[in-house]
């Protein structure tokens, strides 16, 4: 349908107009859906050039150096800012949360637009780096001096980042307004699906720390065309300043990403097993809010070789220990809310259940790298590259694709589960597996990260093979998932339009978003009444 039809004597309004235009938060989550999917395609097939690079000895595909390094800063940039954040944070929390609460939008309905098309110059500002003679050659950290002395264009990292910083604020500002002032009439915090407390967590995360990445690359974009010299030691400045406020952001950055995808989890799995969430209290109070108050000092552990004091290695490993804490609570959670559960298998059951599999591998493997005496060996290793994957970038991208599954009733009014979602799942499931398990190997025998070519170890054996023997492996799990991610890709559109018709509330689910809008739900979210709740009211009301 090309026209919307409109009150009379009004003309008609063209669709495509309408999602121009639009301050409806729904509308808003699916460009923010669309956006981070087209980054998350373009991030993969720079993701698939580094694997097949790396398949054998030499140059494969790319002709230099910098070249590599520019397919690298956009797979980890666009990955991380344009894909996990805006994704779960921008398209979960801006389509599900007011309905979760019971509002009609959010606090600001002309802000959360404004936001959502700086999130889209963003992304078309780092693709121009694919066309402009001198791209940037930065890795993803932008750090000095590599990034000031380098011809590439460091500006265009800068000013990507500004654009996602300000859209985050914005919405980060808009959300929290509208979870304090907007819940219906009768609802407590208590009573606030877990979903919404993470994300409210996640905002205040990046209320509090983005400023400081701001800053940082600010100062970058000084020193290189301006002339200072912040992060000169022959001037005065100090290098390590920059890796100190990169990471100072960067690692509460991990739970901006991780907090909404354990929401996104407990709301699938309290859903999927018919249970009421287990040690609820305990799981926002010194779980979410514990992993906030700790999160922004455990950014040392990223500098472990950088030179310091080993009094401040030790300190850092007791916080970044510490975190574990928290985040153990929440896991703990999870898994109390199967117990005895009614299960359903669904994709985004399957892709829940996969998601405490990677939680474990990447938990596990994390404990080295807190550890000084051990992450000095470990540290700038592919062991680090598949620890990360493991925990946020792979964990947080299976939570949001269970999510898209789970709430895809919701949003199209039809399901996308099937014969094609189950094979694309099991695709991905095994590619990552494939993918990822051999640079945990090569990583402990000292296989670097960030190299294009890897000459210098072509004796090296692990095994008694050579480290070309393990990325060969990891490239073919790389094509794996690259089929399972089309198949996935192909099956969300097709089902959008052609899927099986599905009921309004299809997983007989309590939260307010399944009982008490249509689907997919209209202008307003509940029609003509407002929705109150009374004070034994939960989104987890199984038991009864």
């Amino acid at each position: 349908m090309n026209t919307h039809t409109t009150t009379a004597g009004h003309a008609a309004v063209p669709a495509w107009k309408e999602w121009l235009l639009t301050t409806d938060h729904k509308r808003i989550g699916i460009m923010y859906l669309v956006g981070s999917m087209a980054a998350f395609g373009v991030a993969g097939l720079m993701a698939l050039i580094i694997r097949a690079e790396q398949m054998e000895l030499g140059m494969q595909i790319v002709t230099s150096g910098t070249q590599y390094n520019s397919f690298l800063y956009f797979h980890g940039a666009a990955m991380i800012l344009a894909f996990l954040i805006p994704g779960l944070t921008g398209f979960a929390a801006n389509y599900f949360l007011p309905l979760m609460i019971g509002a009609r939008d959010v606090a600001f309905p002309r802000i959360n637009a404004f936001s959502v098309w700086l999130f889209f110059f963003a992304i078309i500002l780092a693709l121009l780096s694919f066309v402009i003679p001198d791209a940037p050659d930065i890795m993803w950290t932008g750090y000095p001096p590599y990034s000031v002395n380098t011809s590439g264009n460091t500006a265009f990292y800068v000013f990507t980042v500004h654009l996602l910083g300000f859209s985050s604020i914005l919405g980060a500002v808009n959300f929290l307004v509208t979870v304090i002032y907007l819940r219906a009439p009768g609802m407590g915090w208590n009573q606030l699906n877990i979903f919404v407390w993470t994300t409210v967590a996640a905002f205040v995360l990046q209320l509090v720390f983005i400023p400081v990445l701001a800053a940082a690359v600010t100062l970058l974009l000084f020193d290189k065309y301006l002339g200072t010299h912040f992060y000169d030691p022959s001037a005065g400045g100090d290098v390590l300043l920059y890796q100190n406020l990169f990471w100072f952001y960067s690692h509460p950055a991990v739970y901006v990403i991780f907090l909404p995808a354990v929401g996104i989890l407990f709301e699938i799995i309290a859903t999927m097993s018919k249970n009421r969430v287990f040690n609820y209290k305990a799981a926002v109070y010194p779980g979410i809010w514990g992993i906030v108050a700790i999160s922004g000092i455990v950014w040392i552990h990223h500098l472990y070789i950088s030179g310091m004091p080993d009094w401040i290695r030790l300190g850092h490993m007791v916080t970044t220990l510490l975190i574990s804490v928290p985040v153990g609570i929440l896991v703990l959670s999870l898994w109390g809310t199967l117990y005895k559960g009614a299960i359903t298998y669904n994709t985004a059951m399957m892709y829940a259940a996969s998601c405490l599999y990677l939680l474990l591998i990447g938990g596990l493997t994390g404990i080295p790298l807190a550890l000084p005496s051990m992450t000095l060996h470990l540290s700038e290793t592919s062991y680090v590259h598949a620890h990360f994957h493991f925990i946020m970038a792979l964990f947080s991208a299976f939570a949001l694709f269970g999510g898209i599954y789970y709430w895809f009733p919701k949003m199209t009014g039809r399901y996308a589960d099937g014969a094609l979602a189950t094979f694309s799942f099991w695709m991905n499931f095994i590619g990552v597996n494939v993918t990822f398990w051999p640079l945990f190997i090569i990583g402990k025998e000292g296989m670097p990260r960030r190299y294009w070519d890897y000459e210098m170890f072509k004796d090296v054996l692990v095994m008694g093979h050579p480290f070309e023997d393990f990325h060969k492996v990891a490239t073919v799990g790389a094509g794996i998932i690259a089929i399972g991610m089309i198949m996935q890709t192909y099956n969300f559109i097709h089902s959008a339009f052609k899927g099986k018709p599905a009921p309004t509330n299809p997983w007989n689910s309590r939260s307010l978003e399944w009982t008490h809008t249509v689907s997919p739900p209209g202008p307003g979210n509940f029609g003509d009444t407002d929705v109150v709740v009374d004070e034994n009211w939960t989104p987890y009301e199984y038991n009864k």
